[in-house]
């Protein structure tokens, strides 16, 4: 079992007292007496919550204690969206889009997602794998030689330096299946102290001049933490996984995303970068949570050289909704169908159970498994996950991002939440509260 404690120092260090007093944008919680505009004309429909079985008395419990969090200063802002049945319940925004400027947040309000981004890459070599241009069972080597001959370390949680560090050749090739389940072997080189994350670091992995084809490059010279299909190790798979996207369908990540995944789903505000027409629409964090951070926030200004699968994508809490409200449906959302109902529910179960080491990071937690693209809530006892409450249903699937941002989906409740805020120290306590406030307001 993983150690708690650790962990969340190692998510935090990456990672009301009168409500008119809060710089906040027009609110758009559905009351009986009316059913407000939506900011956006892609958004899916709103509905009065008690129509769709949630308390509004109880939903507005969200304002009262996320917006405490922006009174006493430990979040800037926020925007909170829940649907059920398909149609939006709840849809607020509070506090300044950015505190350097005072504006205040839009609920159209664009985000840097981070690792939100890695379920819609997921879904983009699904929709290859339905296609048959690969399986989940190919070596990656097949289109990526680069991984042809690589090498795995043999001692990388017992090595004290690089001297010391033992490797052999991979007893067998990572597969299609090991990049999106997280069993490849490949770190991220910030989440430990070992030698191996040290090479990572200094072969420059985290360089974010770089283009997904020279990140591919220089992971192929670098061993792997561990050996493939053996333990679930949270890295860089999912880059590796846009590289494969480009490599297979010949587009650009950013292009294959836009014609195959953004149009169809009319996610209007989701990409690598933000237009200059949109500029003003982007969160930022308070200045000192910049400070003591492994990774920095990324320049989402203009367009990156490195398309990252795992972190690149910025986005709103409308589009990406529309995303999970997608494959809740079993891969469809207004008659585009991006994939078919049992690869959704194929990504959506636990892959990882007692096949694997859950090795020293297992973000999921007790209780959790990881399937393809999503953590997900097993049968069974369960614990506080790191990245989600107890409160849920077995069957839910879920992920977060880097920068503060979350998303659950409830499948036995026709149920998703999505908040999205800017600050890295406080990722944890933001987004397990928002989980367990909406469901407290469950009542059908």
């Amino acid at each position: 079992m993983i150690n708690q404690t650790r962990t969340i120092g190692l998510i935090a260090a990456l990672a009301l007292a009168v409500f008119t007093s809060w710089p906040h944008s027009q609110i758009a919680v559905a009351s009986d007496a009316t059913i407000q505009k939506l900011d956006a004309a892609n958004a899916l429909p709103l509905v009065v919550p008690e129509e769709v079985g949630l308390s509004s008395e109880r939903l507005d419990r969200i304002s009262t204690v996320l917006g405490a969090g922006i009174e006493s200063g430990e979040i800037p802002g926020f925007v909170a969206l829940v649907a059920r049945r398909g149609r939006i319940a709840y849809f607020e925004s509070a506090g300044v889009l950015n505190p350097a400027t005072g504006a205040a947040m839009p609920r159209n309000a664009i985000f840097r997602i981070y690792s939100m981004t890695k379920p819609i890459t997921s879904v983009a070599v699904m929709m290859l794998v339905e296609e048959g241009k690969l399986k989940l069972s190919d070596p990656v080597s097949n289109f990526l030689p680069e991984f042809a001959e690589i090498k795995a370390a043999t001692n990388a949680d017992a090595a004290s330096d690089a001297a010391g560090l033992e490797t052999e050749e991979a007893t067998q090739p990572i597969m299609v299946v090991d990049l999106l389940r997280h069993t490849s072997g490949i770190t991220y080189g910030v989440f430990g102290a070992t030698p191996v994350e040290k090479l990572y670091l200094d072969g420059g992995v985290n360089d974010l001049g770089v283009t997904n084809a020279s990140l591919v490059e220089r992971l192929g010279t670098l061993p792997l933490k561990y050996q493939p299909g053996t333990v679930w190790e949270y890295g860089r798979s999912t880059d590796v996984l846009g590289r494969l996207i480009e490599v297979v369908s010949g587009q650009s990540l950013g292009e294959f995303f836009q014609t195959r995944t953004f149009k169809p789903l009319d996610m209007v505000d989701t990409g690598f970068h933000v237009s200059s027409k949109k500029i003003h629409r982007l969160a930022e964090p308070f200045a000192e949570d910049h400070d003591g951070l492994v990774l920095k926030y990324i320049d989402v200004t203009g367009p990156p050289s490195f398309e990252a699968g795992g972190q690149g994508l910025t986005s709103t809490p409308v589009d990406y909704v529309r995303f999970l409200q997608m494959m809740l449906n079993g891969g469809e959302l207004d008659g585009a169908r991006l994939l078919g109902s049992k690869t959704v529910e194929l990504m959506t179960q636990d892959h990882v159970g007692d096949m694997f080491d859950h090795g020293t990071f297992y973000i999921p937690g007790p209780g959790h498994g990881f399937g393809l693209g999503f953590a997900v809530r097993n049968e069974g006892p369960r614990s506080p996950g790191i990245l989600t409450a107890m409160q849920g249903s077995p069957g839910e699937f879920y992920w977060a991002g880097y920068a503060g941002t979350y998303f659950w989906v409830d499948p036995a409740e026709e149920l998703i939440g999505v908040y999205m805020m800017q600050s890295v120290k406080q990722l944890l306590p933001y987004a397990t509260a928002f989980k367990s406030l909406v469901l407290q307001a469950v009542i059908d």
